[in-house]
């Protein structure tokens, strides 16, 4: 006769996810591709309901397992009131992850000039005044955010590719990188957990045949990781980032951006990203996606 197993079967948990951000930073594409995958997707929603709709869900976590609450600015004085709902929720030991959407100020007035919409905070002031009062009302809820996504330089389908990247699959949650590549001649990444600077590398683009190709290019991927400093460097960073990738479990972050930079971003940066992500992904409990912001720029 088989035997029975008796192990007491753990309750199916559901995941909370509060989507944010800057007006015009992607909120509702965020909330669309969301949508498309499985999440239950509630809009403005006063934050002043979120920990009872947490706790709803919570009872009943079969009937809503994934559950997405997108909170706006609109109601500026019911908004200044989400820290108090996040900390309730965590008072209640409800676990929750939070989305911040942002974008440069000159990407926030161009797409409201597109959609000749005002900034919901203007009032009789200038766009740029409602962007300005926005940040600051929301300056300590994006420090405190899981997941922080710059929309300066993305699309719609970009945007929506992301999310679906972060947030779609099922099972057992895992530490999510994202190794970028940048040129610092066009600015740091507003959205990198780490930034790695590697232009004490020799330049690929003072060597005639190499300058015209990238650092997907094998001929000028050889040409950065030859170089002996180069390959210390991956190694011992790899090392290094094992600790901090473990306290990130530990304090339930699951996902990170680790940036990789050189002058332009088209050579060093992108060939040492590309070797990064490679030993990251063998780490346990690890998924590792690649972005290389700046190649194609002159």
């Amino acid at each position: 006769m088989a035997m029975t197993d008796l192990t007491p079967v753990k309750p199916q948990e559901s995941e909370l996810l509060v989507v944010t951000g800057m007006s015009g930073a992607g909120r509702s594409t965020a909330a669309n591709a969301l949508e498309d995958h499985g999440w239950y997707v509630v809009e403005n929603l006063p934050p002043q309901m979120l920990s009872t709709l947490a706790e709803l869900v919570a009872r009943t976590p079969q009937a809503l397992p994934k559950l997405a609450v997108v909170v706006d600015v609109r109601g500026k004085a019911f908004f200044a009131d989400i820290r108090d709902s996040l900390n309730m929720l965590a008072a209640s030991g409800i676990s929750y992850r939070v989305l911040f959407l942002d974008a440069d100020d000159d990407t926030l007035v161009r797409r409201f000039e597109q959609g000749r919409r005002p900034h919901p905070l203007q009032g009789d002031g200038r766009m740029l005044d409602g962007i300005a009062a926005e940040r600051e009302l929301l300056a300590q809820l994006r420090d405190a955010a899981d997941v922080v996504i710059d929309t300066s330089k993305r699309n719609v389908h970009e945007l929506a590719s992301q999310v679906t990247e972060l947030f779609s699959d099922s099972g057992p949650v895992v530490l999510r990188l994202t190794v970028m590549s940048f040129g610092f001649k066009y600015g740091l990444p507003v959205d990198a957990n780490y930034v790695a600077d590697v232009r004490f590398i020799p330049n690929p683009h003072w060597v005639p045949q190499l300058r015209p190709h990238t650092g997907l290019d094998k001929d000028v991927s050889d040409f950065v990781l030859v170089d002996n400093n180069a390959n210390e460097f991956v190694g011992r960073y790899v090392r290094a980032l094992e600790p901090v990738l473990e306290g990130y479990r530990r304090e339930n972050k699951h996902y990170a951006t680790i940036a990789v930079g050189c002058t332009g971003g088209k050579h060093r940066s992108v060939a040492v990203a590309v070797e990064l992500a490679k030993r990251l992904a063998q780490l346990p409990r690890v998924a590792v996606s690649t972005r290389h912001r700046d190649l194609g720029r002159e």
